[in-house]
């Protein structure tokens, strides 16, 4: 995929995401959910990101699994065009916190959302290591069920049978698909240190770690919410 075709690709994705962000206005919002209306569609289109580039990391070594083998050079257009769909979106949802969200409210995020924009940027430009990228992408499918139980939330189901369903389900597929997956791409960056350039390495290890950090503290702040919390209060009722 030359130049072109890469600013075409990330430029319409950030272009579709914002008419599905705009085209959520116009759906049914949960009572509860209309005190913070910008939240409630932020997170819906994050959401369907997940959704589709979860489901599309898996098909990407389902499809081309010699891709797997060697995450540098090897790649295909349907992965090449999943992540710069995925740029697309991130520059779309920084934008969106920029314009609607307090800076002391979503620092976190943009910032995490500056290293994945830099680093994925590298790589379809480059044409390297769209493998390594697909793999980060993995952890969209806990995205899934992590905004699931945001917008559970937000709509008030936080006592619902779904709800506590959705956390076992949350909390599994985070240690799986976020913290394997984060340690799995630290130890290939450290076995493969002498095929990858200086630049690179720095990158990819600077952005491992600050994600890798990122994600306990966020871990640490879902048992505690969904599971410890929620123990001590069925103590103490069980205490009356």
């Amino acid at each position: 995929m030359d130049l072109s075709a890469v600013v075409l690709t990330v430029g319409g994705s950030v272009g579709v995401f914002r008419l599905v962000n705009n085209g959520l206005a116009k759906l049914p919002i949960p009572e509860t959910a209309r005190r913070n209306t910008w939240k409630w569609r932020n997170i819906s289109t994050s959401f369907i990101h997940s959704l589709i580039t979860g489901i599309w990391a898996v098909l990407c070594f389902c499809l081309h699994p010699e891709m797997a083998e060697d995450l540098i050079s090897t790649h295909s257009s349907f992965s090449h065009a999943l992540v710069s769909i995925s740029i697309g979106y991130f520059i779309y949802d920084f934008f969106d916190m920029v314009l609607y969200q307090k800076l002391h409210q979503s620092w976190e995020l943009l910032f995490h959302h500056m290293v994945v924009i830099m680093c994925f940027g590298t790589s379809v430009l480059t044409c390297h290591y769209v493998g390594f990228s697909v793999v980060a992408l993995l952890v969209e499918i806990n995205s899934i069920f992590l905004h699931l139980r945001q917008m559970l939330l937000m709509a008030s189901l936080s006592k619902t049978t779904l709800y506590r369903l959705n956390s076992m389900v949350n909390l599994g597929t985070y240690m799986v698909f976020r913290i394997s997956t984060l340690a799995w791409m630290t130890r290939w960056l450290v076995i493969n240190r002498d095929n990858v350039p200086l630049l690179s390495y720095t990158m990819g290890s600077v952005g491992m770690a600050i994600m890798t950090a990122m994600n306990i503290v966020l871990f640490y702040r879902l048992l505690r919410s969904d599971f410890l919390k929620s123990s001590r209060e069925t103590k103490k009722e069980k205490e009356k």
